[in-house]
C-alpha cells in the first residue's frame, strides 16, 4: 500500500514488525493507526509479543498440514500395496505361478499399457475392466 492510498484509506501512521522464529522470518505484522506520529515506544514489546505469537501459530499450522498431507500420501501408498499383493494373490493362485512371478506380469502389463500398477490391480482384483493376457 502507497502513502498516498494509506492516507485515502484513513490512515495516518502505520508500523511493521517482523514475524519470525529463530532464523525463519515468514511476514510482517502491519500496525496501522489513524492519526500520524511515532507509535508509542513502550507498546512495541507488546506488539512485537503479538506478532511472535502470530509467527508460531503460522508454522504450527504449516507444520499440521506436512504431517496431514504426509499420512494422507502413506495411507494411499499403504491401500495401494494391499491392493498389488491381493492381485498379486489372485493371479499367482490362477496361472499356478510364484507370487514374484505375478508380480512381475502384473507390473510388466501396467507399463506396457502406460497404467499405474494399482489401477490393474484393481481392475484385476474387482474384474472392472477387460486385461486382455493377465486371465481377467
Amino acid at each position: 500500500m502507497t502513502v498516498t492510498a494509506a492516507h485515502r484509506s484513513g490512515f495516518g501512521a502505520v508500523q511493521a514488525l517482523p514475524m519470525r522464529l529463530r532464523d525463519e522470518t515468514v511476514g510482517a505484522l502491519n500496525l496501522f493507526r489513524a492519526t500520524p506520529g511515532p507509535f508509542d515506544l513502550a507498546a512495541t514489546p507488546l506488539a512485537q509479543a503479538l506478532a511472535d505469537v502470530a509467527t508460531i501459530s503460522l508454522l504450527q499450522q504449516r507444520s499440521s498440514r506436512r504431517s496431514t498431507v504426509l499420512n494422507e500420501q502413506l495411507q494411499t501408498a499403504l491401500n495401494s500395496r494391499v491392493l498389488i499383493e491381493q492381485a498379486k494373490g489372485k493371479l499367482a493362485e490362477r496361472r499356478g505361478i510364484d507370487m514374484e512371478q505375478a508380480f512381475t506380469a502384473l507390473r510388466g502389463y501396467a507399463r506396457s499399457h502406460n497404467r499405474r500398477l494399482s489401477d490393474v490391480a484393481r481392475a484385476f482384483i474387482d474384474v472392472s475392466e477387460p486385461l486382455p493376457g493377465l486371465g481377467a
